[in-house]
């Protein structure tokens, strides 16, 4: 018997009704924060760095990053015709916000001032989004309507313009990743990945060029090496080699981050939830009769399939996703925005809110029919958008789930595992949601 810890991208429970159990709650950030309230010249505007007692690093809050605290004072209704009321933030909750869990007070102000409530961040505001109605509106008019707009900004400097453009929260405020010292070394680690990708994009395209055969017009490779990069080669014309450093630097983020959370947290719940965790294990049994999983038994695992879908309706990655309005619009609720308006879609609230699902707080695979078609944002009318919806819905939703039901069929057939008591599990905020610390669990072999 071993005790391993899962380090996972993403997790989160209620912050009320009921609230968090003691050992489930968000990361402070890593870096003591000392919010000013004091205003700041031009010239001053500059972070401050600041010694604490431990001997570490502080700041004092620039003014647009103080007004966070102090806008919408007073009761947060709208008095500019939009009728969406304005959420008052705390230094709490800006705490959250900037270095935790940023879904937690999102979900609060949803409890608050209802599904639709305005949020000012710095020098930007968002329009956050907790209703599948106006979730369906704003994603549906992608292309049309919205934009990805902030997403666009930070994701173009990480990965260029690569296509899977779904990042998260931790973005929210695009100067933070000048203000924390990681986030500068980060830079620096995106660079060499960077030119390491094109290197080998370089290197690829002389091997693509020499081995592909023109047949009827469409170039084809040699199939003894089906990686990513030479379907990608081989399947546009004229692509540049920019274009494919973008895709893959998607792929490569996108996939592993997600897949990680969907695996740790559906391992969390099952953990806590003995007889769902031994329904599971049975099927598997049934099903596999002791040999490796293969493509055709994935649709025969309803009930582990199910176990995944629920954990990604308590968990989703990422908790929000962002769009920019390029015109003027009213959204379901007659809620008015302008063009450049910020929205932020809260899955986490959408997954989460009682007035969208009954016992929402529970986890219960069973709520998803085991015979009914597999759930998605079209059959379900945008209550469950795990993988967003629309023109830029998530491109490897079927993938990112065969690798997940595989690689869980195989630790259940093979692992008995135990979440580890008493451990403080902390969460903050990426592209995913990470556990800070990991999470910790017993395993032995099964018999």
């Amino acid at each position: 018997m071993s005790t391993i810890s899962l380090l996972s991208s993403s997790s989160f429970s209620s912050p009320f009704k009921p609230p968090p159990p003691s050992s489930l709650l968000p990361s402070k950030p890593k870096c003591p924060t000392i919010f000013s309230a004091s205003s700041l010249n031009s010239e001053e505007k500059k972070v401050k760095k600041k010694k604490t007692n431990n001997g570490g690093l502080s700041w004092v809050s620039p003014d647009w990053l103080t007004s966070l605290t102090r806008r919408g004072r007073g009761g947060g209704g709208a008095d500019d015709g939009s009728n969406i009321p304005a959420a008052s933030a705390r230094l709490d909750d800006v705490s959250e916000l900037l270095g935790g869990a940023l879904f937690l007070p999102l979900y609060k102000w949803m409890g608050e001032y209802g599904p639709v409530y305005r949020l000012a961040a710095g020098p930007r505001d968002f329009v956050v989004v907790s209703d599948p109605a106006v979730a369906k509106h704003v994603l549906r008019g992608y292309g049309t309507k919205y934009a990805k707009g902030l997403v666009a900004e930070v994701s173009e400097f990480l990965f260029g313009s690569g296509f899977a453009i779904a990042e998260g929260p931790l973005w929210t405020v695009s100067l933070l990743c000048k203000i924390i010292p990681r986030q500068i070394k980060a830079e620096r680690a995106v660079t060499l990945i960077r030119k390491t990708v094109e290197e080998l994009i370089t290197k690829c395209k002389e091997i693509v060029d020499a081995e592909g055969e023109e047949v009827d017009g469409e170039e084809y490779v040699n199939d003894s090496d089906p990686s990513i990069l030479r379907f990608l080669l081989a399947s546009r014309e004229e692509v540049s080699s920019v274009q494919l450093r973008d895709d893959l630097l998607s792929m490569l983020v996108a996939g592993h981050e997600t897949t990680g959370s969907v695996l740790t947290w559906t391992l969390y719940l099952l953990s806590k939830n003995e007889s769902a965790l031994v329904k599971a294990q049975q099927e598997v049994d049934s099903v596999l009769q002791g040999r490796p999983p293969r493509y055709t038994d994935v649709k025969e695992l309803k009930y582990l399939m199910r176990c995944i879908h629920e954990s990604m309706r308590l968990y989703p990655h990422p908790p929000v996703l962002l769009r920019r309005a390029q015109v003027d619009d009213v959204l379901p609720g007659n809620y008015k925005v302008n063009t450049g308006q910020d929205i932020m879609i809260s899955v986490y609230n959408i997954h989460r809110s009682p007035q969208v699902w009954d016992r929402s707080e529970d986890f219960l695979p069973e709520r998803f029919d085991l015979e009914g078609p597999v759930p998605n944002e079209t059959n379900t009318d945008f209550r469950f958008i795990p993988f967003s919806g629309g023109p830029r819905k998530c491109v490897g939703d079927q993938f990112a789930l065969l690798e997940a039901i595989v690689a869980l069929t195989i630790f259940l057939q093979k692992m008995n595992f135990k979440l580890v008591a008493d451990q403080k599990i902390t969460m903050t905020t990426g592209a995913t949601i990470h556990t800070t610390n990991g999470l910790y669990m017993t395993l032995s072999p099964r018999n």
